[in-house]
């Protein structure tokens, strides 16, 4: 499997390698973490006796521009809760295991509270991928600011799983509440922002969206990934969203479940032979307590043979 960056570093290349010769046969589990506490690592080792092999990381903290004095108190929480969280990103890189990154970007310009939300900002995201207007440059200068934040991981040559503009679909994101010609716009901006000015050859580029309207091409795509929250306790092999997004296009790419909230059925998708990379749970009651996946059902997860988990990761960096 060949990375979309032709300059991509070898760790890069060993990843993606490693994930599409998984494809039908074994799936990675993952968990979504957004604190210095990472209780969602906890509970899963306590209940289970293993950790995933791949861990999600939030950005929110690091947002340049979060609105401090027009914020509520559960948006301040979750901003202090995320803050240095990277910190933990280089430990499990010590550990060796996969690491995935979500930026809830506060919005570029203005905003308040919880800015990332469309709701809270009257942020022209149509003007943001127009050169010269001060949207532009302030999208610019957010990203240039996250660039720094992740060259230290493109130094040290540690594969980030990178997940961009997220649920594009919708319209609860002001990244995505625009045309989807924009949307694909602010993708293609970014990858070659990162990839041809900051020479970020340490990402690994995940599409992440079910509306092929969205897709930007198969050029700045690695993965192709979908967010979905099933209802509590009911665990299936999501073989209708796979089959969606397999739709995208004809190119041949790799397939995820960014964020999911009750799992997925592990056993029923090895089984069935369907080539979901990886799924990572969300984080808070959906990863730490048993309100949408019962113990028992984590546990089998975990224990199933052909489940990766940290202790079956090989070394791939």
């Amino acid at each position: 499997m060949d990375a979309v960056n032709k300059n991509a570093q070898k760790e890069v290349k060993q990843v993606l390698q490693y994930l599409a010769e998984n494809r039908g046969k074994k799936i990675i589990l993952g968990q979504h973490t957004q604190t210095m506490g990472q209780e969602e690592l906890k509970y899963i080792q306590d209940v289970t006796g293993e950790l995933p092999a791949l861990c999600g990381f939030e950005l929110l903290g690091y947002s340049p521009n979060i609105q401090y004095e027009h914020s509520g108190e559960e948006c301040l929480q979750e901003v202090y809760a995320a803050q240095n969280t990277l910190k933990r990103a280089w430990d499990w890189a010590e550990k060796g295991g996969l690491l995935t990154f979500t930026w809830h970007w506060f919005s570029p310009l203005g905003g308040r509270d919880k800015s990332f939300f469309s709701e809270n900002t009257d942020f022209q995201t149509e003007l943001a991928v127009v050169e010269g207007t001060p949207e532009y440059y302030a999208l610019l200068s957010d990203m240039d600011y996250m660039a720094g934040l992740l060259r230290p991981f493109c130094d040290a040559h540690i594969p980030i799983l990178w997940r961009p503009f997220h649920e594009t679909e919708g319209d609860w994101f002001w990244w995505g509440n625009c045309r989807k010609d924009v949307v694909k716009k602010l993708y293609r901006l970014m990858y070659n922002r990162y990839v041809n000015h900051f020479q970020m050859n340490n990402l690994i580029w995940v599409f992440n969206s079910n509306k092929q309207e969205c897709y930007p091409g198969d050029d700045v795509a690695d993965i192709i990934s979908c967010d979905m929250y099933p209802k509590p306790h009911c665990h299936t092999d999501h073989t209708e969203e796979l089959q969606q997004l397999q739709k995208i296009t004809k190119a041949e790419k790799l397939y995820a479940i960014a964020e999911i909230g009750t799992i997925p059925d592990v056993r029923a998708v090895i089984e069935k032979g369907l080539s979901w990379s990886w799924y990572m749970t969300w984080s808070n009651e959906f990863g730490k307590t048993d309100a949408y996946t019962s113990k028992e059902e984590l546990k089998k997860a975990y224990s199933y043979e052909h489940a990766v988990t940290l202790g079956r990761l090989p070394r791939l960096y």
